[in-house]
């Protein structure tokens, strides 16, 4: 073959390779979703995430498809957790400490992000925000602070009030240093505080009906994802027993709950994408600082109100963000 034959053979043959090597697939990342309740009551929050992980260029069924595993219980999310892990998925999303906790237990090696999570370094789930030092990192709403400052609206909503309900979750890790900051702050508002746990849904009707016979105020509903599912059994112990509640999450208040102050969980959930995005481009989650909440969301519900027969102050329903007629 004389040289320039062989020169065009070359030429041509590079050229017929490059359309074979731009059509190889993208690598397709998997993403493990340990999440609790029912998915009907976190859509929202899902799609948040979805649009993010869009919005960076991560198309389900493209580049990325994510496993979804719903706990109805507690007791079921390691288990839950533990089929993530042998499907190998390259990150699990865990949005709150509920199933963060079961997924630190089931691996320490497969990255784990968190979207709500109220108290990272309080449970140990990070050495420190700003380099938690492990497979563990996300975005925070800081449970605690939250919980007072509720606590403080609730006071200014009823002046009068003697006594406030609390409903807290045993099973939630966050929730016996919200209590405790709760407790403490209730001595400087001189309310007093009726503690009513309930990790089940039994336990739930359980609990209004001890606070009903303690005649408090209101009722302050602590965020764990068992009230945020429950939304609507939630509501109806408010009606039932008239207890007006506040929550953290405006999704409780949508479904009949009186007034709510918290983090904007959409918002969340949507930054949440971008650690996943960082993970996936070769970042460690030692080295990605937890960051706290940004927007938080003030909603009243009036109508909730007036079939409560409850007055609103002037002062609490100037700083409400939304306002349900």
């Amino acid at each position: 073959m004389r040289r320039r034959d062989f020169v065009t053979f070359l030429g041509g043959a590079a050229v017929l390779s490059l359309p074979a090597r731009a059509q190889q697939p993208p690598k397709m990342w998997r993403i493990g979703y340990l999440g609790f309740g029912s998915a009907s009551n976190w859509t929202s929050e899902i799609e948040a995430l979805r649009s993010g992980l869009r919005n960076l260029g991560y198309i389900e069924g493209k580049n990325i498809t994510i496993e979804y595993r719903w706990a109805e219980q507690v007791d079921q999310t390691f288990d839950l957790a533990t089929q993530l892990v042998q499907m190998n998925v390259d990150v699990i999303f865990a949005p709150a400490s509920t199933q963060v906790e079961p997924a630190r237990r089931a691996t320490n090696t497969i990255p784990i992000v968190f979207a709500q999570h109220a108290d990272p370094v309080g449970l140990g789930d990070a050495v420190s925000l700003s380099r938690p030092g492990g497979n563990i990192t996300g975005m925070s709403m800081l449970l605690t602070e939250l919980s007072v400052k509720e606590l403080e609206i609730l006071r200014e909503t009823f002046p009068n009030a003697a006594r406030i309900g609390v409903l807290w979750n045993p099973t939630t890790p966050s929730h016996p240093t919200a209590v405790k900051a709760i407790v403490a702050a209730s001595e400087t508002l001189k309310v007093q505080i009726v503690l009513a746990p309930a990790g089940t849904v039994a336990e739930i009707q359980e609990a209004f009906a001890t606070i009903s016979r303690e005649q408090v105020s209101g009722v302050l509903v602590l965020s764990s994802p068992l009230y945020n599912t429950h939304a609507e059994l939630l509501v109806e112990y408010q009606m039932k027993h008239r207890l007006p509640e506040i929550f953290a999450n405006r999704g409780n208040v949508n479904a009949g709950g009186l007034m709510s102050y918290g983090a904007d969980l959409d918002d969340l959930y949507r930054r949440a994408a971008a650690y996943i995005d960082k993970i996936f481009k070769g970042a460690k989650p030692a080295d990605l600082p937890v960051e706290q909440a940004s927007k938080y969301v003030m909603v009243i519900n009036l109508k909730t109100a007036k079939a409560l027969g409850v007055t609103i102050p002037p002062t609490v329903l100037a700083r409400a963000d939304e306002i349900i007629e």
